[in-house]
């Protein structure tokens, strides 16, 4: 990307959330959110056709509402936190596919797993705020196996129900700061 016309986005904290929701017991969803992440975005102009996307999360900051479930993902049997504290993505594509929405493609890396996924990324538009800073938004989804990235833990009751789906549903939302 030539650097002359490249410009620099990062994820505002304060109007962004990341997260996730898997089945429980099959018969319904457990969502829960990751509270500190952050990342930039690199476009040409204020283009996002082909922008480079590098955004990171701290799996010490997962809340699903319940504090005894949250130690467990953390933990050795699930994210094991402290060996890797960080969930990273680095996009390899970013595709309109109509005026709203882009396809998505990159690296997710989770434990030490890495592997390419395809997201949506539906744009919101963007505006300028009451400080005049220009703002973007996104809503980002898509659904990943966690078994592919080595969270393999599975538990099943005694009558036979598997505990937690394999599937994993993303949805994030975005607000982007252009930075000057």
């Amino acid at each position: 990307m030539a650097t002359e016309t490249a410009t620099k986005w990062v994820i505002d904290p304060m109007h962004s959330e990341v997260q996730f929701k898997v089945k429980h017991l099959v018969i319904s969803t457990v969502s829960g959110f990751f509270k500190s992440f952050g990342g930039e975005v690199i476009t040409e102009g204020d283009d996002f056709d082909n922008a480079e996307v590098d955004f990171s999360l701290d799996i010490n900051s997962i809340d699903t509402n319940q504090t005894q479930r949250d130690e467990h993902l953390k933990g050795g049997e699930f994210f094991d936190a402290e060996k890797y504290p960080k969930i990273s993505f680095k996009s390899t594509s970013l595709t309109k596919t109509d005026d709203e929405e882009y396809e998505l493609k990159g690296n997710l890396t989770i434990k030490d797993v890495t592997k390419p996924v395809t997201l949506t990324a539906e744009f919101g538009g963007s505006a300028a705020d009451f400080y005049g800073n220009t703002k973007a938004g996104f809503e980002i989804t898509g659904k990943i196996n966690r078994k592919e990235f080595g969270l393999t833990w599975d538990g099943v009751t005694e009558a036979g129900s598997v505990v937690v789906g394999e599937d994993i549903k993303l949805l994030i939302n975005l607000q982007l700061t252009k930075q000057a």
